[in-house]
């Protein structure tokens, strides 16, 4: 135990969501044990003093960095996503406070929603459903799966769980990340994400998941889609910075890429005047490549694991790394 004296947690939530953590059983449980604050982004400051942990379950907030000042007690965050540049700003990385993040919980989803949108392109499903709509019998070819090159931008666990649905569907698989290396048993090559543009031309598909740090911000830009293969789709589950938006519409205008599926957006929500929502060839999702039926359920269980072991003086769960922005892998 870290003391007889009930701890204090500050709960960032959005308004629409308190529901969802006040009649979880998991957070219930820790109701009994430590005085619990829920809050909004406005009273968040106030419930950050004398606080000893803050979960910020509202992920997509900014609210943090703006309130860190009444943060006295703080010694641990977490929250509730894989991505942690919400909170990732100089007073936090500085500071003694433990981060964590929800690691583990959107792997798979992530994966079939990739291998949904490849066979959408593949056996253009999108087209289907337009011909559908206006009653057209249009017989096409479409094209394989089986034997096409795909390379995934970013090797933590939700791209080895890419990785391993797409090779399983036929598909060649190799990976990007921070060091150049082979025989990995999830990616086979692995090649430096430094020298990116030499091996993009390579490839038919390219999927981004990597984490946005300093280093990944803007990672695609002009020069990377012009040295996509022309006939190559390009697929965003990651985060939407990792992207120059305005280089991504000018190639798929030009034709330097065949397509683009997006889950995320450096503006969310997408705006309605950007041309990607008519642009052919590309598929959009509202940041939800992740979301399964349940999925907030897990996400709160897996704090709650988090704080026992909090409680109990047990290692934590997927600490981050602040100086990388991420949780090492093993």
């Amino acid at each position: 135990m870290i003391g007889k004296e009930k701890p204090v947690l500050a709960v960032l939530c959005g308004d629409d969501q308190a529901g969802d953590l006040t009649g979880s059983p998991a957070m219930q449980g820790i109701e009994k044990t430590a005085l619990v604050r829920y809050t909004g982004a406005a009273g968040l400051a106030d419930a950050l003093r004398d606080a000893d942990v803050l979960f910020v379950y509202d992920f997509l907030s900014r609210a943090v960095p703006d309130a860190w000042h009444a943060a006295n007690r703080l010694r641990w965050l977490h929250i509730a996503s894989a991505g942690v540049d919400p909170v990732m700003f100089p007073g936090m990385r500085d500071s003694d406070v433990v981060l964590t993040n929800s690691r583990g919980v959107f792997d798979d989803s992530i994966a079939e929603y990739v291998l949904g949108v490849v066979l959408s392109f593949a056996k253009d499903l999108h087209g289907s459903l337009d011909l559908q709509r206006e009653r057209r019998w249009q017989h096409r070819e479409t094209e394989r799966i089986a034997g096409r090159d795909v390379l995934i931008v970013g090797t933590g666990p939700i791209g080895r769980a890419i990785a391993r649905m797409l090779r399983a569907a036929g598909m060649r698989v190799a990976g990007a990340g921070r060091r150049a290396r082979t025989g990995d048993p999830d990616f086979g090559t692995v090649h430096a994400s430094a020298a990116l543009a030499e091996h993009l031309p390579a490839y038919d598909y390219v999927v981004a998941v990597a984490p946005l740090t300093e280093q990944t911000k803007g990672l695609f830009d002009a020069a990377a889609f012009a040295a996509m293969k022309p006939s190559a789709r390009f697929v965003n589950v990651g985060r939407g910075e990792l992207v120059v938006t305005g280089d991504l519409i000018e190639a798929l205008r030009s034709g330097a890429i065949a397509g683009a599926a997006l889950d995320v957006f450096d503006t969310e929500p997408l705006p309605a005047e950007s041309p990607l929502w008519t642009m052919p060839g590309v598929l959009i999702s509202p940041h939800m490549s992740g979301d399964f039926l349940g999925w907030r359920d897990t996400l709160i269980e897996l704090f709650a694991d988090n704080f026992h072991r909090w409680r109990t003086g047990t290692p934590l769960r997927n600490v981050v790394d602040k100086q990388l922005g991420y949780v090492p892998s093993e």
